[in-house]
Order: structure tokens, then sequence, then C-alpha cells
């Protein structure tokens, strides 16, 4: 606990509020995909779950996930990026928009069409 004197020297300090600071409060960004990849998940979970390495429009570089199955992303493509993080996946915090920019949708895909960029 501080004293009366101490608040009065050097007041107290305001934390940060967002997690995502690399978003720099948009919803989305774009970036240039430098490298394709996979990952494992934690513990209880099995599998190889596919992430991208992207460099940003503001020039920070992030991991991000691709959701759906199948994906035909290569280096050098654009891609859109949102924030949500992955729950088995440990310190990745964002996720590829499929059907925008250079990434393709999903194919054959019958429910939940929006998120994953399929047309009807």
């Amino acid at each position: 606990m501080l004293t009366f004197n101490q608040l009065i020297k050097n007041s107290r300090k305001k934390k940060n509020k967002f997690k995502n600071s690399i978003l720099n409060r948009c919803p989305q960004k774009k970036g240039i995909c430098l490298k394709v990849f996979t990952k494992s998940p934690k513990k209880p979970n099995s599998a190889l779950r596919k992430v991208v390495k992207i460099r940003l429009s503001n020039n920070k570089e992030i991991i991000a996930y691709i959701p759906g199955e199948g994906y035909a992303i290569q280096e050098h493509n654009y891609a859109l990026i949102k924030g949500g993080k992955v729950q088995d996946l440990p310190g990745i915090r964002y996720k590829i928009i499929r059907g925008a920019l250079n990434v393709s949708g999903v194919k054959n895909r019958k429910s939940s069409r929006s998120k994953y960029g399929t047309k009807k």
C-alpha cells in the first residue's frame, strides 16, 4: 500500500485494456504470408493445426490460424486477419478470414458458410 506522499509524488499508472495491440483497435488487418506450417495442439488433443506467419501492414509479424478443412495459401499471398484465439494452440491469438483477398473459401461447405467464405 502506498503512502499519501508516494501517491502525490508519482500517481498510479493506468493499465492497457487491450490484449491485441498489434491490431491497433482495428477489426481486421491485411498482411503478407511469410511461411505456412503446422503446429501440434496442447495436451489432450492430437492433430496438426495449419498456421501461417504473416507480416502485417504495420510491419509487425504474427502467427495466425487457418480455419476450415484444406487451404491454398502460399508464401507472398495477401491475407486478412481478425482477432480470436484458438483454444488448444498456445500463443496464437489471430485467425485468417477465408474468402477474402488471396485466400479461398472452404470447398463443399453446407453449414456456417459465412465463417468460411463459401458461396452458395
